[in-house]
């Protein structure tokens, strides 16, 4: 929904800076642009991550199914709410939803713990590749990179 609501935005903003600039107003035009090229980009974050979290889900339930109910599976992902969600959604339909949901809550994860903790810690690490790749790339891991001798 919100990048669907983002990308409207950005190309509404589109449309009234090309008119603003076919009418002479290049200023205003320059910064309806800017914004609509930002709301852009909110958009396509915003859709990877929706695709992200469909694939970490997927996965969670995958493994729910194969294993049954285990701390571990979700332990990897408690610490971002989106992944968090994921994961009960995976464990509503696996019949874990109960279970799972005490295990966020007993790490003490409740409903406005909205932003993930690395985040909390250090706003700037939204910019962080480490952060980039384990939000967008759930479940993969880096391979090492052999060194020569």
């Amino acid at each position: 929904m919100t990048g669907g609501a983002s990308l409207a935005l950005a190309f509404g903003l589109k449309a009234v800076g090309v008119a603003r600039w076919s009418s002479g107003d290049v200023p205003a035009a320059v910064v309806l642009g800017w914004w609509g090229v930002c709301w852009l980009v909110v958009a396509v974050f915003a859709m990877a991550d929706g695709v992200s979290r469909h694939r970490e889900y997927r996965r969670i339930k995958a493994m729910f199914v194969k294993y049954g109910f285990s701390e571990r599976i979700l332990r990897p992902v408690a610490r971002s709410r989106c992944q968090r969600d994921a994961a009960l959604h995976a464990a509503r339909e696996t019949g874990h939803l109960d279970k799972a949901r005490s295990y966020f809550r007993g790490l003490g994860y409740r409903w406005y713990h909205i932003l993930p903790d690395l985040v909390v810690r250090n706003p700037l690490s939204f910019v962080s590749p480490t952060f980039l790749r384990t939000s967008f790339m759930p479940g993969k891991k880096m391979r090492a990179s052999s060194s020569a001798s």
